[in-house]
């Protein structure tokens, strides 16, 4: 459940937004003053802010300055009620993320906030992709499947063509992009990797190709797109077939083209980038649908890379197990647990749809919850004892199907959740939805993340 702070000293407008806020899911903070929402911000870490600029004690424009220090990548959208271009472009500059006037409109406040979250959870994407092939995100496994992949990333890497990933979801297409990357000659150049399925449709072509200052009403400034951000490196368009046909079109003639128009300008930037995308679809499926153009189709997969799923290399499992024991128990400040054969074969006879991150996810699961130091067969069991259980009860329960289906779906979500740490976007990219999908889910079954409940206790 993400979490938005609003600083404002008007108590009616606080009630207000909190009502419609709170429709929506959010959890709200509020402050009525500068000093008390800054110390609110540091104690809460809010995912957005909403912050007034004529308050007492401390007006907006200083406490956006002090939120900035504290958090450079902290989305704040400013609300005012004496707004202007010149205070909009005045608070932009100082890193406001927006700007919207009172009496705001409730759908397009609605709109600034999806964007901010998703603006906000693409920084940290991009910063943690700078960091190629960091502790945890390398290809690991001496099956037969892995040694044919990591030997035709060989052969490609070296080459400027374009490449087509293919593979289910968690199985390791963004780690072989980035392999791709790091053995190529542009190495030392950006890597910036775009989810096309967790950008909203409206703000996708914005964030590949940027925008002219004062195209968006709502958000003045220029915005640079991830192809001129990555100009001299490569560009991985992560699940592209969720990309709409209008934005095919415009990323067609950009890749035919090799330069960008930025959205509302008239002046085209060339731009030298190697272009790598994925895909969990069958795009020959969506070509014969209308759903993905053949065109760009032949543009993107110059070569195909197929990703095998963890059920077809069931050997690397044990070493998998290993590594990530070891990795999660370092980053945890915990002696490395270890797993018994017993666990480690019944590891291996799992069918692991979510593929190695869902093996990941499991395995950072046993380890945090055991009290032991050696992870056996029996805590496995254990650990899928009450989800099992759950849906025995409701299958032998006098339920109607529909009511079946929602409480396995709830079951079903709520299990991907906790492994997924609560992380929205990647949740929603193992369930193969969009976030917004995701998170009507989650308001429609009340669903509530424990973790946070349990600090708020």
């Amino acid at each position: 459940m993400s979490k938005i702070l609003i600083i404002e000293d008007d108590k009616a407008i606080v009630d207000i937004l909190k009502m419609i806020l709170e429709e929506d899911g959010f959890k709200i903070e509020h402050a009525f003053n500068g000093p008390t929402g800054l110390g609110k911000f540091s104690l809460t870490k809010p995912d957005v802010v909403l912050l007034d600029i004529r308050m007492p004690k401390m007006d907006g424009i200083e406490v956006l300055q002090e939120i900035r220090k504290r958090d450079k990548n902290s989305i704040v959208i400013m609300i005012s009620g004496h707004g202007n271009i010149e205070t909009a472009v005045q608070t932009t500059k100082l890193g406001a993320y927006d700007f919207i006037s009172k009496p705001f409109d409730v759908e397009r406040l609605k709109l600034t906030i999806q964007n901010g979250l998703n603006y906000r959870n693409l920084l940290a994407e991009n910063e943690s992709m700078k960091k190629i092939m960091g502790p945890g995100e390398k290809l690991y496994g001496e099956s037969e499947e892995m040694l044919k992949l990591k030997e035709t990333i060989l052969k490609v890497a070296g080459t400027p063509i374009r490449v087509l990933i293919t593979g289910e979801n968690g199985a390791g297409k963004e780690l072989v992009a980035k392999e791709i990357h790091r053995l190529s000659e542009r190495a030392d150049k950006p890597f910036v990797h775009v989810n096309c399925s967790t950008i909203p449709k409206d703000l996708i072509e914005v964030e590949l190709f940027g925008c002219v200052e004062g195209y968006l009403s709502y958000s003045p400034q220029k915005r640079t797109g991830e192809f001129e951000s990555a100009d001299g490196g490569t560009i991985f368009l992560d699940e592209i077939a969720d990309l709409s046909l209008d934005s095919q079109s415009k990323l067609l003639t950009v890749l035919s083209e090799s330069r960008i128009e930025p959205i509302g300008g008239s002046e085209a930037i060339p731009v030298n980038v190697r272009v790598i995308s994925s895909t969990n679809k069958n795009l020959q499926n969506l070509i014969a649908e209308g759903k993905f153009r053949e065109d760009l189709f032949h543009r993107v997969n110059v070569l195909t890379i197929n990703v095998p799923p963890l059920r077809n290399r069931k050997e690397d499992i044990p070493e998998l197990i290993r590594i990530f024991s070891e990795e999660i128990c370092k980053r945890s400040n915990l002696t490395v647990k270890k797993f018994t054969q017993k666990a480690v074969d019944y590891l291996c006879s799992l069918k692991w749809p979510g593929n190695v991150r869902e093996l990941k996810n499991t395995v950072e699961r046993l380890i945090i919850l055991s009290d032991s130091e050696t992870i056996d067969k029996k805590n496995i069991e254990s650990d899928s004892e009450q989800y099992s259980s759950e849906l025995e009860k409701v299958v032998n329960s006098e339920v109607t199907l529909r009511d079946f289906q929602d409480i396995s779906e709830k079951l079903f979500i709520e299990r991907k959740l906790a492994e997924n740490n609560w992380n929205i976007s990647k949740t929603a990219e193992a369930l193969d939805i969009q976030r917004s999908h995701l998170y009507t889910k989650i308001k429609q079954f009340n669903i509530e993340n424990p973790e946070k409940e349990s600090k708020e206790q």
